[in-house]
């Protein structure tokens, strides 16, 4: 280990380089250039193998970072690979869109101490592009195939990564999503110059090489109810993610051009698929030569302005109602953003829009922030003066997700939520007041990171293989 590992006293900090900022704001590819492979080994072996890694201990996964590390500043990519793997369906994902600031990459212990942390999240998309190109990531191979079958709503990473799970335990998977792809969230909610749309598109093709069946464009409630569902598969999971936009409940919130973020991406992510869609041909959609303003401060803010600037905008502003540092959304993005040219107005919200049919001018208050409140962020508090008018031909509300009325939608009154709208399960097992009906992912924990997703789904996976065991057992005994 010593002459190939703590390596950061002598070799600093590197990123893979970003592509010049002229060149990223005229498409829509990824923003940052694969590492080389002599560059992956070198900054593989700055990690200081610690005692107790917390960059292990902050990962949703637990993802055994630095032993593939010190795999891959040894060359041996292979087994770097399969070790990534083994806790994580979607390294390949995860290494894009993680944000490693606040999990991994800010918990390194040579951060800490001042060398500046390795950089994790390139490695590990290293690491999987090179699997990939050099075909070490195979379908799965089902020793024994079982009888029994697990229905999946929702293809976003929750409901991938449990199907995955299940699939090499032999079982018959079938996911249902109510879209035209798989994927969720990947494929319409992040563009592509965070997450290129064929990496999700090879993984889906992946599972379903594996012997996972997909029925898309498929509505539960609508095209077979939740109990119709139940009676057709031995288990089912729930991971519908959550896609209700909040809402900004101020004069002139019903006025034209006033967009939910997912409407908005969505429209420029079909685009690059290459569908046709009405709203973004006719203009509607699309953010050339307006003046644009993003109301919100997480990253699915950041993924709005950045849209809007590679879709020529004439000027793009996101408002915030707290300061850079209370921002909820990573660090890196906000810097990718201001490299871009967009213009944060720190301290402000929306007070009323204006317009005659379309809106054209927003007023703002400025904030000023109180006392913590009780997760310890300073409240935003609304100053009496110092409000300012804002010119608008676009405005993009980024203010969360909340859940859909899932009894209501999958006519099902007797399956129970949170005062939140979230679907109540069993802390332990994932399993829902409904036998037999799992429950993982966004839709139960609320809008988080698709770590989080991968993590819910493979637990649920375990719940409901030891459920279907039980329910086999019961079946012996009483024959």
């Amino acid at each position: 280990m010593a002459d190939k590992m703590l390596k950061f006293v002598k070799i600093g900090q590197q990123n893979p380089p970003k592509r010049k900022v002229d060149l990223r704001k005229e498409d829509f590819n990824e923003i940052y250039d694969e590492f080389i492979s002599n560059k992956a080994k070198e900054q593989s072996s700055r990690c200081s193998q610690c005692g107790v890694p917390f960059c292990q201990v902050h990962c949703p996964l637990s993802n055994n970072i630095p032993d593939w590390l010190k795999l891959t500043a040894e060359g041996r990519l292979e087994e770097a690979y399969q070790l990534s793997q083994s806790t994580n369906n979607m390294p390949e994902v995860c290494g894009r869109i993680c944000p490693q600031d606040r999990l991994c990459e800010g918990n390194c212990v040579i951060e800490q101490s001042g060398h500046g942390t390795v950089t994790i999240g390139s490695v590990e998309k290293f690491i999987t592009e090179n699997a990939w190109a050099n075909g070490w990531v195979k379908p799965i191979n089902v020793k024994t195939e079982l009888q029994q079958t697990v229905g999946i709503i929702g293809a976003g990473p929750a409901g991938l990564a449990c199907g995955e799970q299940l699939r090499k335990s032999g079982y018959q998977v079938t996911i249902y999503d109510r879209y035209d792809r798989a994927g969720g969230l990947l494929i319409y909610g992040i563009p592509n110059f965070k997450l290129e749309k064929f990496v999700v598109e090879r993984r889906t093709e992946l599972l379903k090489k594996s012997g996972i069946n997909f029925f898309q464009n498929f509505e539960v409630g609508k095209d077979a109810t939740l109990n119709q569902l139940r009676e057709k598969h031995d288990a089912i999971l729930i991971a519908t993610g959550v896609y209700k936009p909040r809402e900004i409940n101020i004069p002139g919130s019903d006025l034209n051009n006033i967009f939910p973020a997912m409407e908005f991406l969505t429209a420029s992510n079909k685009k690059g698929l290459g569908d046709k869609v009405e709203k973004f041909d006719d203009g509607t959609l699309n953010a050339e030569g307006k003046n644009i303003v993003v109301i919100g401060g997480g990253d699915t803010a950041m993924d709005c302005v950045r849209t809007a600037v590679r879709q020529n905008a004439k000027s793009v502003k996101c408002l915030y109602r707290r300061d850079k540092e209370n921002m909820p959304g990573s660090s890196r993005e906000v810097a990718n953003a201001e490299e871009e040219g967009v213009e944060f107005v720190w301290l402000s919200s929306p007070k009323e829009f204006y317009g005659s049919n379309k809106v054209e001018k927003i007023s703002v208050n400025k904030i000023k922030l109180g006392e913590p409140d009780d997760t310890g962020r300073r409240k935003p508090e609304i100053q009496n003066d110092g409000g300012f008018n804002l010119e608008v031909d676009m405005v993009i509300k980024s203010l969360g997700f909340d859940p859909e009325d899932l009894p209501k939608l999958f006519d099902n009154n007797d399956l129970q939520v949170s005062k939140w709208g979230t679907i109540k399960t069993n802390f332990e097992t994932l399993e829902t007041n409904v036998p037999g009906v799992f429950a993982a992912g966004d839709i139960v924990r609320g809008a988080s990171l698709v770590v989080w997703a991968i993590k819910d789904g493979r637990d649920a996976a375990e719940s409901i293989i030891k459920h279907l065991k039980q329910k086999e057992i019961s079946k012996i005994k009483v024959a």
